[in-house]
């Protein structure tokens, strides 16, 4: 079986069942489920921390697993990633008190405190700059005004929990992370390539819709222009031979400005679906 590990709580955790849902594969129902068995697709679940799935999968006791990418950069295993997934954005980024920041050559000799000890170490040893890491398991932006570091380095959302500690973001974000699947290198276990294909399948059908409409003849390469598919639109005879009915995949973000145009350009009968699977 393949061995896969998923989040099991955290902002992580729905979103990735959520996709593997789509993706046809059993979820646990229970919560305090660990280890769920999908014998249809041979495929076992674990349900772990999210800091702990790179170790898992780094020393190869599971195949491959859903975490984020400032989580699987920070525990320097021997693993890689193999796609991203599309959600649990995030950018991992500098800050401290208001005006005492401006770059990052201002870190020099500095305290720095963070969650991410790993991925903070092996940024700064990149960019030559030497500063005292401190390590804190939560709380992060409560070291400055306790005394424990100068700045710090934390994954930030909106900002607000920062702004209401009297801190200010600073410098270039340090890395933008968001849910991956990643897999030991080298390894390339049984039923892996299937799991990629349906997960890549997951985001196409996420991020497109199906469209048909009917235009004339004439008009059939000016609208194939706006839907012009993966490949190439279908394009069907209708019982009035002056008129074909045409088929296409188009962006969902797309989908009421390409409909405007079409009408404006003669098409009618424009219908929008949406995708639940596909292999592309």
């Amino acid at each position: 079986m393949l061995r896969v590990a998923v989040p099991n709580k955290g902002a992580l955790s729905e979103s990735a069942s959520a996709m593997l849902n789509e993706a046809g594969y059993r979820q646990r129902r229970d919560t305090r489920e660990l280890v769920m068995v999908d014998p249809d697709n041979d495929v076992e679940f674990f349900f772990l921390r999210p800091r702990d799935i790179a170790v898992y999968v780094g020393a190869g006791t599971l195949d491959v697993g859903i975490t984020g990418r400032d989580l699987f950069l920070d525990a320097q295993v021997d693993a890689e990633e193999l796609m991203n997934l599309g959600f649990g954005a995030s950018t991992f980024r500098f800050a401290g008190p208001v005006g005492d920041f401006s770059s990052i050559d201002q870190l020099e000799g500095k305290r720095l405190a963070t969650s991410y000890d790993g991925l903070l170490r092996s940024y700064l040893s990149e960019r030559g700059i030497n500063a005292s890491v401190v390590r804190l398991d939560g709380a992060v932006e409560s070291s400055v005004r306790l005394g424990v570091a100068d700045a710090i380095a934390d994954v930030v959302e909106t900002g607000t929990t920062l702004r209401a500690a009297g801190m200010e973001i600073f410098g270039e974000p340090i890395l933008k992370s968001e849910a991956v699947l990643i897999g030991r290198k080298g390894a390339s276990p049984v039923g892996v390539d299937v799991l990629i294909r349906r997960l890549r399948g997951v985001l196409v059908a996420r991020q497109y819709v199906m469209m048909d409409y009917d235009v004339r003849k004439d008009l059939v390469d000016e609208a194939a222009a706006l839907t012009p598919g993966l490949e190439s639109p279908t394009v069907s005879p209708l019982q009035n031979s002056d008129w074909v009915a045409v088929r296409s995949m188009i962006k969902k973000s797309d989908t009421n400005r390409i409909m405007d145009e079409l009408y404006d350009i003669g098409a009618r009968a424009i219908l929008v679906s949406s995708i639940h699977a596909c292999r592309i």
